[in-house]
């Protein structure tokens, strides 16, 4: 008779046991894996615009110069930018025995790749670009001597002006630049470009000295560039 009461206490002792670990199981708090969140910077993908203001200040100080260029690029990845430059030039050349005026329109094409990597949400630019360049101009031999004068013949200044025009100029071109966003979508920028000339059109018995675009043609048929530009970016998507 004690062995079946023993029995029935050790039942009930088990059964609330395990009816309380149960109940303590469900009124338990579930723990959840709670993931950190991480801040994402996104930067602007668009058309940045700008002009070289370096080539107006020149006009300034030098007479013998006008000009105007105007820029732009388009962001196609988190590094590489499709880049042009467009813009008109005019200058007048001295020499020892000539005067003469180069005036036309150029177009660079090409693009740059940004070497620098920026912290956070900065979009700085150290960059390398190519650009292919194009010039349709006039040249104008405004007046020449014939010969280097002595007592016995003097030296004789032709002052008729000659043009040719529809001339052509076709090069290639390497750019160090670098670029800073001053403010938001605001960036100022300088640049250096050695250009190396593929063809140009000579005017008749005249060598061309300056072609639109390309600067000063060295006897190497190489030539040098600088800009000072400012630009404003137009986001279109943010990535």
């Amino acid at each position: 008779m004690y062995k079946y009461i023993i029995s029935i206490c050790l039942l009930f002792v088990y059964a609330n046991g395990f009816s309380q670990e149960n109940h303590q199981k469900k009124t338990e708090p579930k723990i959840e894996k709670i993931k950190k969140d991480s801040i994402i910077y996104k930067t602007g993908y668009g058309l940045r615009l700008g002009i070289d203001i370096s080539k107006p200040a020149l006009a300034i100080v030098d007479k013998s110069y006008s000009g105007l260029e105007l820029v732009g690029d388009y962001r196609i990845s988190k590094n590489w930018y499709v880049a042009t430059e467009l813009g008109f030039e005019e200058e007048i050349t001295f020499e020892e025995f000539t005067k003469s005026t180069s005036k036309g329109s150029f177009i660079k094409l090409g693009a740059n790749y940004n070497a620098y990597k920026n912290w956070l949400d900065m979009n700085n630019e150290i960059y390398v670009g190519f650009r292919y360049g194009f010039a349709l101009f006039d040249q104008t031999l405004n007046s020449y001597k014939t010969n280097v004068g002595t007592p016995y013949f003097p030296s004789n200044t032709i002052k008729t002006p000659v043009t040719e025009t529809g001339l052509t100029a076709h090069w290639t071109e390497i750019q160090l630049g670098i670029k800073v966003e001053t403010f938001k979508n605001l960036f100022l920028s300088a640049g250096f470009s050695y250009k190396i000339m593929v063809s140009v059109d000579d005017q008749k018995n005249f060598k061309t000295l300056y072609a639109p675009g390309f600067n000063r043609v060295f006897e190497s048929n190489t030539g040098f560039g600088f800009n000072y530009t400012i630009s404003y970016l137009i986001p279109f998507i943010n990535k």
